[in-house]
């Protein structure tokens, strides 16, 4: 059985105080743009937003929070790769921008591995989905729906190699099933066509998904995680109903363009992980289904290494490339 654990490896790091501003690095000396490579609403963009406010009142400047969709991320991602390595251009990246992409998108004009890692932010559990209009009730019954006609169910995604396509495709292999992909140009979207019933289910984080669940307007059969959240408690995981393992969590993290100073990033980390810290902001993740993972930047490169490693195997067993 494949088993896709989104954990850190390092539950968390030491949390060193907020260094004093060094001579060397006058950083940031004007407004810091925080790039989304998706369109408003993900995961990903509410993160960012939430990161974005606390660290404009650390550090004294707007971080200023720029949407920049496109080609499953690539195209933002590329735009921060080849922006000057100053600081005052940050991309909040998370696992398929920064770990799925080199599989799925064989042709690049840069190497993703060239980003600086910043400060990994949190992990995100994935919750199973449906419209209310399907007639699935638990993982099993979904499970034994999409079996019954092979194809016939659809589910969506923020767009092809998302977060929530490739836990689409991790699941699908879990089970044996067979279901058809749409993919949408964001969360956003793809979430008000769930609601309305156009599609049938979506795997997708927290932040999106609990909102319409709590008004009823979605049904959430399960969380890809090994325990139920204390924010969610009555969500079963997907592991207790049959698929003993099955852990897909979505990953968030800060990086810069290569060549950043390392000063510069070690401030950065500091803040972020100061941040993640505090009670407050570890509560309102919480609230989300998402848990804070403060790391080092080595630590944080580490583990996009071996995320790389992991998704690329579950993509080529796959043949999930798009170019």
């Amino acid at each position: 059985m494949t088993r896709i654990t989104r954990r850190a490896a390092i539950a968390g790091a030491t949390l060193l105080p907020l260094a004093a501003p060094r001579a060397q690095v006058p950083w940031p000396d004007r407004p810091v743009r925080l790039v989304v490579p998706f369109t408003p609403g993900g995961s990903t963009d509410i993160l960012a937003r939430a990161m974005g406010q606390r660290l404009a009142e650390i550090f004294g400047q707007p971080f200023v929070i720029e949407n920049r969709p496109g080609a499953g991320g690539t195209l933002g991602s590329e735009q921060v790769f080849r922006s000057a390595p100053d600081g005052h251009t940050l991309m909040m990246g998370h696992i398929g921008t920064l770990a799925a992409n080199p599989a799925l998108y064989r042709n690049l004009t840069f190497d993703i591995a060239g980003f600086v890692p910043v400060a990994l932010v949190a992990n995100i559990a994935n919750f199973l989905v449906v419209t209310n209009r399907l007639e699935a009730s638990d993982v099993r019954s979904l499970v034994a729906l999409a079996k019954r006609d092979p194809g016939r169910l659809t589910y969506g995604s923020g767009g092809n190699g998302s977060a929530a396509h490739i836990a689409m495709v991790a699941f699908m292999e879990e089970t044996g099933t067979e279901m058809t992909h749409v993919p949408y140009r964001g969360t956003g979207p793809m979430m008000t066509d769930l609601i309305s019933g156009t599609i049938n289910l979506t795997m997708t984080g927290g932040p999106p998904a609990l909102p319409p669940v709590r008004a009823g307007q979605l049904r959430a059969l399960g969380i890809a995680s090994l325990e139920r959240l204390p924010s969610a408690h009555d969500i079963p995981t997907i592991a207790e109903q049959g698929l003993a393992g099955f852990d897909v969590q979505q990953w968030y993290g800060i990086v810069a363009p290569p060549g950043t100073p390392a000063p510069l990033v070690a401030r950065l980390n500091e803040a972020c992980n100061r941040l993640l810290g505090e009670a407050p902001f570890r509560a309102r993740l919480e609230t989300e289904g998402a848990t804070a993972q403060p790391m080092t930047p080595a630590q944080f490169g580490d583990y996009i290494t071996r995320e790389r490693e992991r998704w690329g195997r579950l993509i080529r067993r796959n043949n999930v490339g798009l170019g």
